[in-house]
């Protein structure tokens, strides 16, 4: 049963498809029914299909990639109890056991919108709970570089196979939160590239993962909307960002807060509504924790002490990669140099 389900994953098909072959007969009559050809689809189906299992396996180790079957120790809870649950899922990294909070938005995003994600994450972080989102340009990404800006834990969920990383700007991105203790995870196989039809389903999982969805910006037809009505249909918090009623980029989050959405606004707004639905937050911010600074970090606290203040800026003339700035600027406030002065701004402490 578990070499079947393995096989048949490797078809790429939709999880719909999959989840209604599998209630009508079984992974083992879907396996044999699609490898010899009694159930109707392509030639590259059938052949990857046919591949066994051990042969699989064997892939995937060496490709440093993990397979979690529904009802393995491991699978994430929050996700296990939904029906559309995906079958399998691909892993690099590893998953929090707890229910995540989503931080999803529009990639078409305004400079705001990207300082609300940014710092959206980095305040999930600091309170020690997990963060999911999707990796995409603009709200997503915001949102996973804030989460290692402040040393927390966070998983990004793939529309793509788990070895083609999708934007490709975001391969860093990707491997900073493996390193600090999370994952990257995607329930097609290897080698599937970034199908648009694949995206729609990737939301079901994020917001499946997370016990609050917090939607930043949002058009009125684009996947944060798709996150955010699997998260209502799978009995989940909603919140939403309020915007400019004239930015395509806000119409999604106003008509959520119009049909029920609870509004949320700076980082200590955000952290006392996610307690109100998840209890205390597992840790608090520490404060004035002292560490010697490295070479970046000064040119950073330059910068800053000389009127470079906004994160837009400071990341253009920074020395390294996104990440690598937000973090260092995570450190830099943790220990008390600098502090927050509103979204994606900095001020000297």
């Amino acid at each position: 049963m578990r070499d079947a389900r393995i096989q048949v994953a490797f078809g790429g098909l939709h999880p719909d498809r999959v989840r209604g072959l599998y209630e009508q007969l079984g992974p083992v009559r879907t396996l044999r029914g699609l490898s010899t050809g009694a159930i109707k689809t392509t030639d590259r189906v059938r052949r990857a299909v046919s591949v066994p299992a051990s042969e699989r396996v064997a892939e995937l180790e060496a490709a440093g990639i993990d397979v979690l079957l529904r009802g393995d120790d491991g699978y994430p809870p929050a996700l296990d109890e939904l029906p559309d649950a995906p079958d399998l899922l691909f892993v690099r990294g590893k998953l929090p056991s707890a229910p995540a909070v989503a931080v999803v938005g529009t990639r078409r995003c305004t400079s705001y919108g990207k300082s609300i994600a940014t710092e959206y994450g980095r305040a999930v972080a600091a309170a020690g709970w997990p963060l999911v989102s999707g990796l995409a340009r603009g709200i997503d990404g915001s949102a996973h570089a804030g989460t290692v800006a402040g040393g927390g834990v966070g998983v990004a969920v793939l529309g793509s196979g788990i070895d083609v990383m999708y934007p490709r700007e975001h391969v860093d991105l990707a491997r900073a939160l493996i390193e600090a203790g999370g994952g990257v995870i995607s329930e097609s196989p290897p080698g599937t590239p970034p199908e648009a039809w694949r995206f729609p389903p990737r939301n079901r999982i994020i917001s499946g993962m997370a016990a609050v969805v917090i939607v930043v910006e949002a058009t009125v037809k684009g996947g944060a909307l798709i996150t955010a009505e699997a998260a209502l249909r799978h009995g989940r918090q909603v919140l939403a960002v309020p915007g400019d009623i004239s930015r395509s980029s806000s119409a999604g989050c106003n008509l959520l807060i119009r049909d029920g959405a609870f509004p949320v606004h700076d980082r200590e707004d955000l952290v006392a509504t996610l307690e109100l639905v998840l209890g205390p937050a597992p840790q608090r911010p520490k404060k004035g924790v002292v560490h010697n600074l490295d070479a970046e970090e000064r040119r950073l606290l330059g910068l800053i002490a000389s009127g470079t203040t906004e994160a837009d800026e400071i990341l253009d003339q920074a020395a390294g990669a996104p990440h690598e700035t937000l973090a260092a600027l995570g450190r830099l406030e943790l220990s008390g140099v600098i502090r927050s002065d509103g979204p994606g701004r900095y001020l000297p402490a």
